[in-house]
């Protein structure tokens, strides 16, 4: 496969506008973008930014549908049925989609199948089944509240919260879209589409298959652009929820704009996650899946464990065997089968990395592992790095890179492991590799919303819940913590005597 051949297979997927309103593809009148291949810095295709008048256009369509629209209205079997004919669409672009997550992403081909085309119709598939079982309680929960001397009927009842604005981030496009498009659908309520602007092609491929699906018009909506688009977004009235993926700033200023009109707000806004190896952990088991954690899609995945604590005995046979499985690793082209790291996602991107690298190398850091600086090239392209000689407080191990970059940091005693672990802004994910109690007891004392022992077993799981604390995010995805995030409880009341 090359890029030419996939460019073929997904351009039915691309090729309408990047706006999709009340059920039509709209030729909007806002500024030309182009998307561009990573790997090759090639342009891919134009695409139309929404104008702002579309936006609030996009909010009504979806606003006329949650109040007196179809989709809100059908049963939760029926909701169940239409969500899962969209997995079968998506099933059916299968290929297509993982092409387009190399494509549009850089994600290596090999990598791409299970990243931007397995995983994704997995989270929309449980989401069916989730429209179908309802929250936990269920849609109507009675209390059973008695109270003397008068007795009452009194009864929860959970509601489609309303209009959704769904901002996702580049890295998964897809997948991320599934945690919030697949959960607002799921919960009956209606939705505006905002794609990162680094990653349009995925946010209309999956319009164009919802479409294909036969979604009433007004469920979901498309718009595309930069801040402006966001803004409206965010500061809208017609807007109830917005629900968010990116970057810390960002995820401020979508707080400080939705607070205008009190709406909800979920974050998942990134980490510096700790990885910490116990007295004794198997440093052959531990080394590899370490390094690979942070390397995965170029190290743009916000739940990379970038920090790696080891006892201090331990510290030189982690970083030589890091040394060997991270010289070893192959960074190119990501259509060569034997590619494990692809490029990131702009010259901004790659850029940033290096300064982070450039700043800490300047200082004390060494560079334990990994083939330093590659030459320009018209390509996006990082070598992965681990680097050593550095404390927790230097901001190499502070500041989040979304880059193949990890941090080497020895500790002295469990306590002291655990401390430096915590102390960081973010609190998303962790690692800790060991006797599984010990990992499990010292997993407890961390501050991340998920923690994996040994790994976790490698894998996306749907029902589990992604929460976070810190500057990590507010609210939860996923799973049904992050279903309940889609509905409004309605508390009713009624004497029976």
């Amino acid at each position: 496969m090359t890029a030419a051949q996939a460019a073929s297979r997904v351009a039915d997927l691309i090729k309408e506008t990047g706006t999709f309103i009340d059920g039509r593809w709209v030729e909007s009148d806002g500024e030309v973008t182009q998307a561009r291949d990573p790997a090759t810095d090639q342009p891919l295709r134009a695409v139309t930014t929404t104008s702002q008048p579309d936006v609030h256009r996009a909010i009504a369509a979806a606003r006329r549908q949650f109040d007196g629209g179809a989709w809100r209205a059908l049963s939760p079997r029926d909701r169940c049925r239409r969500m899962l004919r969209l997995v079968e669409v998506m099933e059916s672009h299968r290929e297509a989609l993982a092409d387009l997550g190399t494509l549009e992403i850089g994600t290596p081909r090999a990598q791409s199948g299970a990243l931007h085309a397995g995983a994704p119709i997995a989270f929309f598939e449980w989401w069916a089944q989730a429209a179908l079982r309802g929250p936990d309680g269920g849609w109507e929960q009675g209390l059973g509240i008695q109270r003397q001397p008068v007795s009452a009927m009194s009864t929860l009842y959970r509601e489609p919260l309303g209009v959704v604005a769904a901002i996702t981030a580049y890295n998964f496009p897809l997948l991320i879209s599934a945690f919030k498009v697949g959960g607002a659908l799921a919960a009956g309520c209606s939705v505006v589409l905002m794609p990162s602007p680094s990653a349009l092609l995925s946010g209309i491929a999956l319009i164009r298959m919802i479409e294909e699906a036969d979604f009433p018009p007004g469920t979901v909506n498309l718009v595309v652009g930069g801040p402006a688009v966001g803004e409206t977004l965010t500061l809208s009235a017609g807007v109830d929820m917005v629900t968010f993926t990116g970057s810390v700033a960002v995820g401020k200023a979508v707080m400080a704009q939705s607070a205008s009109t009190v709406k909800k707000v979920v974050l998942e806004l990134g980490g510096k996650s700790p990885n910490i190896l116990l007295p004794g952990a198997s440093l052959e088991e531990a080394v590899r899946p370490s390094i690979l954690r942070y390397c995965r899609n170029a190290g743009q995945a916000c739940g990379a464990t970038t920090r790696t604590f080891v006892h201090r005995k331990d510290y030189g046979e982690f970083a030589e065997r890091a040394r060997k499985v991270t010289d070893a690793l192959v960074v190119g082209d990501p259509w060569d089968p034997a590619t494990e790291i692809g490029p990131l996602i702009s010259r901004q991107a790659r850029d940033s990395v290096h300064g982070y690298l450039d700043r800490a190398l300047a200082g004390r850091a060494v560079q334990l592992a990994g083939q330093g600086r590659r030459p320009d090239e018209a390509g996006h392209f990082v070598n992965p790095a681990l680097i050593g000689n550095v404390t927790n407080d230097d901001e190499i191990c502070q500041n989040e890179i979304f880059g193949p970059v990890g941090a080497l940091i020895p500790y002295d005693d469990l306590d002291n492991a655990i401390a430096m672990a915590n102390a960081t802004r973010y609190g998303l994910n962790a690692n800790v590799w060991g006797d599984p109690d010990k990992a499990i007891a010292v997993g407890r004392r961390l501050k991340a919303g998920t923690v994996t022992i040994n790994g976790g077993g490698g894998a996306e799981y749907p029902e589990a819940p992604w929460p976070s604390s810190g500057e990590s995010g507010v609210g939860v995805d996923r799973g049904m913590e992050g279903f309940r995030e889609f509905f409004a409880l309605r508390h009713i009341v009624c004497p029976t005597s």
